[in-house]
């Protein structure tokens, strides 16, 4: 309790979960319409992280979406690239290796992802190796069952321990927010996982249900705007699960821009994690069927 008493003191109490469904359906209600047409559907295109994170990914996997991604500025003049490409562990070399887009980082889960069930020994000596072998970010999980359990203080020692680990590259931490449940865990463990280091907050893993939610992603948003306030510190915030519709981008893109502004629309600050978005996207700004990815 002496977090929460913390946060509570230096960050506000927050909001209840009767004001953020009021509040989020408020702002989609009146401000939706104002983020449609092509200049949003381009940038949220440039703030996908184009993921895969399934059993039978492998190399040519790796490669295809290598190829892709290499290629597209010729396949699609004048738009915008993704922001990167996120995938397990096993194929990060293949992907390291082939992966040659300007600006297009790569993003491995770690931790234990997508449970982050095993010891911390393992956690830190997983993440010290992606960093070795050229990730540029590492999306986590927060040790849900300790969260849960009200044992703060070790998530985020855990967070802290790793974000010393791997330096200079960029940590996303997972909330998992479908299993936080309330606005108050939410905003605590967006609280909690800033003030440790992370560099983004991100709503769940895809891997459970419910996933990204709009309500989660405001809870999240705000409480990077009151961090944000008192630190200084910019941290960015990814949505995933579930995203595969542009109307469904453009929710996240304007709860993003009417909490946090235009500062936080760009991929160093806004990231949709997606393995369909992308291609649906495509076709909705070329006005034609897109299979590209």
């Amino acid at each position: 309790m002496d977090k929460i008493n913390k946060f509570q003191e230096v960050y506000g109490p927050g909001e209840d979960e009767l004001f953020v469904g009021n509040r989020t359906h408020e702002i989609l209600e009146k401000y939706s319409a104002n983020y449609q047409g092509p200049k949003y559907l381009e940038k949220a295109l440039s703030c996908i992280d184009l993921t895969s994170l399934n059993p039978e990914d492998n190399g040519a996997l790796a490669r295809r979406f290598c190829r892709n991604v290499n290629h597209f500025s010729s396949e699609f003049t004048g738009l915008p690239n993704v922001a990167a490409i996120c995938v397990y562990p096993a194929i990060m070399e293949e992907v390291r290796k082939n992966l040659t887009a300007p600006g297009v980082k790569l993003a491995v889960v770690g931790a234990g992802f997508p449970s982050s069930q095993t010891f911390l020994s393992v956690k830190l000596a997983e993440c010290k190796l992606l960093a070795s072998k050229g990730a540029d970010e590492i999306d986590i999980v927060i040790s849900l069952g300790r969260f849960l359990g009200g044992d703060y203080q070790y998530v985020a020692d855990e967070i802290t321990l790793i974000k010393e680990a791997i330096g200079e590259v960029l940590l996303k931490v997972i909330l998992e927010t479908g299993k936080l449940s309330t606005p108050e865990n939410i905003r605590v463990a967006s609280l909690l996982a800033m003030e440790s280091g992370a560099d983004f907050i991100k709503t769940s893993t895809g891997k459970e249900t419910p996933a990204a939610s709009p309500e989660a992603f405001y809870s999240m948003a705000v409480a990077i705007r009151d961090y944000f306030v008192v630190s200084g510190r910019r941290v960015g915030i990814k949505a995933a699960g579930g995203i595969s519709s542009p109307g469904n981008a453009l929710i996240y893109l304007c709860l993003l821009m009417e909490i946090l502004g235009e500062e936080w629309c760009n991929p160093s600050l806004f990231r949709i994690g997606a393995s369909r978005l992308a291609n649906n996207l495509l076709s909705e700004i070329t006005a034609r069927a897109v299979k590209y990815f």
